[in-house]
């Protein structure tokens, strides 16, 4: 999918030609010498039973520059299963030879904080990616020793160490003064994926852009053309100003609170591989608590709330005529990506693409009328500047306790 265009109001930063990964790296180990560099890898027990992870260890091993390696163990985790976790992510290794770390979010110490949290009005919320990436970030701060944070799911089965080079180069290189990196690719194998991105999250930004005029949010999301991508890395000062949800409204949250916290000029997305291949969720039409189905509600939710931050009214009369945009936007979109498909030979149901745009349109009414009812609705997980004025020393304490609970674990 190489070009050259850039269209949008944010920097895009193309695949053109050939891969050169040796120089990559080697810029990379020159530049992290100023700008020391982290990857946080928020992971789930279970993706231990998989490939995906596997690949990406031995991947990661050969790594020459990173800084710090910080994986977020979330999900039903005890201590055999943390010690199992460990011992297969301890090959990584830093440029200073050292191992990476595990959070264990269920350790016993990791919980007391957490509740320390809640009873002081700093709800982290529910356990999720977004609060495994929080804790993450929180113990690299801690740390003190990088400046630019990387971030990127464990569930990619054709996982290139490429992908990580360049993910950081444009934050890691001094010379290119971008404080925030959002990634991209393509998703096609015999057919098109990317649903909550081609049927929902593309055709109800141009909808309500159709609905509500001019919007400077909107025109900047819809500069990135994968907006849902887990794959991003930042500086540090960002993820100490940063406010992100726990659910699955994470990308979209993080992209609202970067064009709030950042100069558009310091924001890019960068190509990152010609292909992407991850684990397929179910689309869930009868159940709003699962699969895709309740990822388009946080969405929803995440997107309907920042909008109303910067003045946007909803009402009931509003959502009605956002609903049926939505809805002729997103029909118009299957008839498109048909046409691609058919050109390049590709299976496409239509049936499918029409089912999950009406399973979508539901989850859309749901999140804008939890929104009416509710308009605070769940909090975002408070910015780490918040928590370290109210609680000065919690940072060290939570860099203890991922060590205590390391201990304990043996």
């Amino acid at each position: 999918m190489a070009d050259f265009h850039q269209t949008g109001v944010i920097t895009s930063l193309h695949r053109l030609g050939k891969a050169d990964l040796p120089r990559l790296e080697r810029e990379l180990m020159h530049y992290a010498e100023e700008r020391p560099i982290a990857l946080v890898l928020p992971s789930l027990y279970s993706e231990i039973r998989g490939p995906a992870l596997k690949r990406i260890v031995e991947e990661l091993i050969q790594v020459p520059y990173l800084t710090q390696c910080v994986l977020s163990l979330s999900g039903p985790a005890g201590p055999a299963e943390y010690r199992e976790f460990r011992e297969l992510v301890e090959p990584i290794r830093s440029m200073d030879d050292e191992s990476a770390t595990v959070i264990w979010n269920q350790g016993p110490r990791i919980q007391a904080l957490i509740q320390r949290l809640r009873d002081e009005g700093l709800d982290p919320g529910s356990e999720g990616k977004g609060r495994a990436n929080w804790l993450a970030y929180g113990y690299v701060l801690a740390t003190h020793r990088a400046r630019v944070v990387a971030t990127h799911d464990c569930d990619i089965l054709d996982y290139d160490r490429d992908l990580l080079a360049r993910l950081v180069f444009p934050t890691a290189n001094p010379n290119m003064s971008y404080e925030f990196a959002k990634g991209y690719y393509s998703r096609v194998s015999d057919r098109m994926h990317g649903r909550v991105t081609r049927l929902f999250m593309t055709p109800l930004i141009r909808a309500m852009k159709s609905v509500l005029g001019p919007v400077p949010l909107l025109d900047y999301l819809e500069s990135f053309r994968y907006p849902l991508a887990g794959e991003c890395s930042m500086t540090t000062e960002l993820i100490r100003a940063n406010r992100i949800p726990a659910d699955w409204g994470l990308e979209v949250g993080v992209l609202a609170e970067v064009y709030r916290n950042c100069s558009l000029k310091r924001i890019c997305q960068v190509e990152l591989v010609e292909n992407y291949d991850h684990k397929h969720q179910e689309l869930s039409e009868h159940d709003g608590n699962a699969g895709l189905h309740r990822m388009v509600r946080d969405i929803a939710a995440s997107l309907i709330r920042n909008l109303a931050s910067y003045g946007v009214e909803f009402d009931s009369g509003f959502l009605n005529t956002l609903i049926a945009a939505y809805v002729r936007t997103a029909q118009d979109a299957i008839a498109r990506y048909s046409d691609d498909a058919k050109l390049n030979g590709l299976y496409f149901d239509r049936h499918e693409e029409e089912v999950a745009v009406e399973t979508f349109s539901g989850a859309l009414r749901a999140a804008g009328l939890d929104f009416v009812g509710d308009p605070m609705g769940a909090p975002q997980i408070p910015n780490w500047s918040r928590v370290v004025s109210a609680l000065p020393d919690f940072l060290d304490e939570l860099a203890g306790a991922v060590v205590a609970d390391a201990e304990e674990a043996g």
